[in-house]
């Protein structure tokens, strides 16, 4: 009866080992801006408290963070415009 329970949890094994090579879309793209740093201490604080109101800093800092790549990025965008788009 042993047999049974150890091969399922064998195959949730594998199963977990597969979702962690497998990175988070979400993660990966938050790490393209920089800002995974205050991602992950936004992620650390719900775990933690799991109250976002007990999390309004990092919430603040990583918000904050996002908003300067926005804008840094929106003007690199804006450089980069076509300069025979009028021709």
């Amino acid at each position: 009866m042993t047999t049974p329970a150890s091969q399922g949890h064998n195959w949730g094994k594998k199963s977990e080992d597969k979702e962690e090579e497998e990175e988070d879309p979400v993660d990966q793209m938050v790490s393209r801006t920089g800002c995974a740093g205050f991602h992950r201490a936004v992620q650390d604080c719900m775990a933690e408290h799991q109250d976002w109101r007990q999390c309004q800093q990092p919430v603040q800092d990583f918000k904050q963070c996002m908003a300067e790549y926005q804008r840094l990025r929106a003007s690199q965008l804006g450089r980069r415009k076509p300069s025979s788009a009028g021709s």
